[in-house]
């Protein structure tokens, strides 16, 4: 990785001809081992949908703040909607930064005895105000969901298995989308716009305004810079193909750093995971691959679990405790109970 860019990888190479898909997967897995992020051109997204995209992002920002807090996600038991600037933590920390949250449009789950992770089916809020924002989003998913099922099929390959391999855990993809604002800031040291972390989940692509850096990768200890390309998604892997590999793909920590006023920075995070209830199943390395895994990393303040529900109701709990507080309060002080035990 160059100091300035990740790994650059065409996804149309799949349709040019069995050696130019090879080469492609070739490149997938050398990408997600040895750095775990890269830019993938060639997805066929259509431009206008792209401006479209930015279009919508920004004008449910410039929205008054009265039609923006009618979709609070406090509103939402599923963590759905608007979040305001300082609604979200990671590690603990505020992150500098508004969004709204979109995932699987599902009715609520209504059986008391049900998995915890179904409290995280239910249904989006989308702004009264307007409404051609959730026209643009479900189109923009659609496509997204279409190009992470070929780059795990391609994966698959690439290590040794099937194309068909994740299929049965993907059946009902347990999807987030979140259109982010960051806002800019004068203090004398830039804010914490996402704090340092490792996506939970399987599989990311990150669609950002073009011209607008702040992403950094974590690189031998060191942050390196990955400032959008024209035309591409900023990939990484999760917690869960790292585990699926068995550490052979490694899941790379990553930050934002929020931009200085008077500019801010739109980004479009989508998150492709499996269904709630899927235990993501491992791949069996061939073995010069499997000589090359280091193993999944634990950390026993943020454990994987097997079940990739488990995995994302953490995640949420913790990344909006107000959320947590107003709708689960048995499920927290069972929790604490349970820890306490």
């Amino acid at each position: 990785m160059s100091e300035l860019s990740l790994p650059i990888l065409d996804l149309s190479d799949l349709d040019a001809g069995a050696e130019n898909a090879a080469r492609f997967r070739a490149e997938l897995r050398r990408a997600a081992h040895e750095v775990g992020f890269f830019y993938l051109t060639g997805t066929g997204i259509p431009p206008q949908l792209e401006a479209d995209l930015l279009r919508v992002s920004r004008a449910f920002f410039a929205l008054p703040e009265a039609d923006k807090l009618a979709i609070e996600n406090i509103r939402s038991p599923h963590f759905r909607g608007y979040t305001r600037v300082g609604g979200e933590r990671t590690q603990g920390r505020v992150d500098w930064r508004e969004q709204i949250d979109v995932g699987p449009e599902l009715p609520a789950v209504e059986d008391p005895t049900a998995p915890d992770h179904t409290r995280l089916v239910g249904p989006n809020l989308w702004p009264p105000a307007q409404p051609e924002l959730r026209i643009v989003l479900e189109e923009w998913q659609a496509h997204l969901i279409a190009i992470s099922r070929r780059l795990l099929g391609a994966w698959a390959r690439a290590l040794g298995a099937p194309e068909t391999f994740f299929d049965a855990s993907f059946a009902e993809p347990a999807t987030l989308l979140k259109v982010v604002r960051y806002p800019g800031t004068t203090a004398p040291e830039p804010q914490q716009g996402v704090g340092a972390h490792k996506d939970a989940g399987v599989l990311t692509l990150l669609w950002v305004e073009p011209g607008r850096g702040g992403l950094q990768v974590e690189k031998a200890g060191t942050w390196v810079d990955a400032p959008p390309v024209e035309g591409a998604f900023v990939v990484n892997i999760g917690e869960m193909l790292e585990y699926a590999t068995q550490g052979y793909l490694v899941a790379t920590n990553h930050r934002v750093v929020s931009p200085r006023f008077p500019e801010d920075r739109i980004s479009v995070p989508f998150f492709f995971n499996p269904s709630l209830d899927a235990r993501l199943p491992l791949i069996e390395l061939q073995a010069d691959l499997a000589a090359a895994a280091r193993g999944v990393t634990q950390d026993p303040a943020n454990p994987i679990h097997a079940v990739f529900g488990e995995n994302a109701l953490k995640s949420r709990l913790r990344a909006h405790p107000d959320v947590a507080e107003i709708h689960h309060a048995d499920l927290l002080a069972r929790r604490r109970a349970d820890d306490s035990a």
